[in-house]
């Protein structure tokens, strides 16, 4: 018979299966015991992701002495010399070394931050496809699509832990620091494959990649909202998550759901409604612009603090773009969370911005708009990135003005309140 109630639970004959029939209660205990695992893991299976991560990943070997030793000098090199185009000291506490597999698990207190709020409001959406009529029947299982959300997000979550440890050469590519606070970690094992698909010296790649990660740090050290902001337009566009019924039924109906690495193929985009919310197009546009903005700033900063020093820079430059351009760790971790396609071209207008900013208000000046998240250049702002610079020289001298006049105000601050 033909039926709306999703997952194929309509099959089972003309009525809902007697809740005393010996046949179900066995299914539903075999139910139970499939999903318990998922249940007490909360919005995402961690344990599968891992695991699943790690089983994709070639064998590597552990990080030595002298890998870490070059690290750290990469890094302190970069910190010295990002000192002559930065208002900020270094914001690195310390230096890091890790291997693909260790990626994944100094990383994954982050990646609970930036994936779990949307899991679980995907999680809550999926709960409402278990008919009302079956809830009652399910009694303790009644939470049995949280189960299958948290291994199917677990299965999803490690494919693309797994594919980004194979690229990822340093702690804050994808757009935010991921591992502790202070600490400049960088992958050897991808940066040496990456310099020799660019044909260049390792060491100055290393350097250009110890760069970008002591920018970042640094940026982040010195506007400790910027972390929350970021992980604030995440939850905003999870609020607003609706599931399509339909399109899951559909997507689920080729899953066996007795093979957990089966659900890693299932496309998330499918099943949620593909027209999102006015609030989360507007959480999707905070976040692509603070995106750009933080790249646009790091592609600044690192130019200035390399000047003529590395012969390979344009080429160094070029390739990070281009890197950019085709889905580099940042472009595949965001539209893999909210399906955020990053604008390239926002990059540009961002770094246009900071240098333009930098002009008319020196490097301090262009820190200082750090200092808060509404003094930051909007969307609009980018698509006039010389404008944004001319107005904030105006408000400086706007602001200076006031501070005059309050230093000449003839009151004295003891005076007290005027006589009437």
């Amino acid at each position: 018979m033909g039926s709306d109630i999703p997952f194929g639970f309509g099959n089972m004959g003309g009525d809902l299966p007697d809740p005393n029939d010996p046949r179900v209660r066995q299914m539903m205990q075999q139910l139970q015991q499939m999903m318990s695992q998922s249940l007490s893991s909360g919005p995402v299976n961690w344990e599968l992701a891992r695991q699943l991560a790690e089983s994709e990943l070639e064998a590597e070997n552990t990080v030595g002495p002298a890998d870490q030793a070059k690290i750290a000098e990469a890094v302190r090199l970069a910190d010295l010399w990002l000192d002559s185009a930065v208002n900020w000291p270094s914001g690195v506490t310390a230096t890091d070394a890790w291997t693909r597999k260790q990626w994944i698990a100094r990383t994954e207190a982050s990646w609970k931050q930036l994936a779990e709020p949307l899991a679980a409001q995907m999680g809550e959406a999926m709960q409402t496809l278990v008919p009302e009529e079956m809830a009652g029947m399910l009694g303790p299982m009644a939470d049995l699509m949280k189960g299958v959300g948290s291994a199917l997000f677990g299965a999803q979550m490690g494919q693309a832990l797994a594919k980004l440890a194979g690229e990822v050469l340093s702690s804050t590519e994808v757009g935010l620091p991921l591992g502790k606070t202070g600490v400049a970690a960088l992958l050897p094992g991808n940066i040496t494959a990456y310099a020799e698909g660019l044909e260049l010296p390792v060491e100055e790649v290393r350097l250009f990649v110890a760069l970008r990660e002591a920018a970042a740090h640094r940026l982040f050290t010195h506007a400790p909202w910027l972390h929350a902001h970021l992980l604030g337009a995440l939850e905003a566009y999870a609020r607003e998550i609706r599931i399509d019924e339909s399109a899951i039924e559909e997507a689920m109906s080729g899953i066996d759901p007795m093979d957990p690495e089966a659900a890693a193929t299932l496309d998330l985009s499918e099943v949620f409604k593909p027209e999102d919310t006015e609030q989360q197009k507007a959480a999707l546009a905070r976040l692509a612009t603070t995106l750009a903005l933080i790249a646009g700033w790091i592609n600044v900063v690192v130019a200035e603090a390399v000047g003529e020093r590395l012969p390979t820079m344009g080429r160094l430059m070029e390739s990070a773009r281009r890197r950019r351009a085709s889905g580099g760790p940042a472009e595949q971790t965001f539209e893999a969370l909210v399906g955020l396609q990053l604008d390239q071209a926002k990059v540009r207008a961002a770094s246009q911005l900071w240098r333009s900013v930098a002009e008319a208000r020196g490097i301090e000046g262009r820190e200082a708009v750090w200092a808060h998240p509404d003094l930051m250049p909007s969307a609009a702002d980018l698509e006039h990135p010389e404008s944004f610079a001319t107005v904030s020289e105006a408000m400086e001298d706007l602001e200076s003005m006031f501070d005059q006049l309050a230093v000449n105000d003839p009151k004295s601050e003891d005076e007290g309140p005027e006589e009437k």
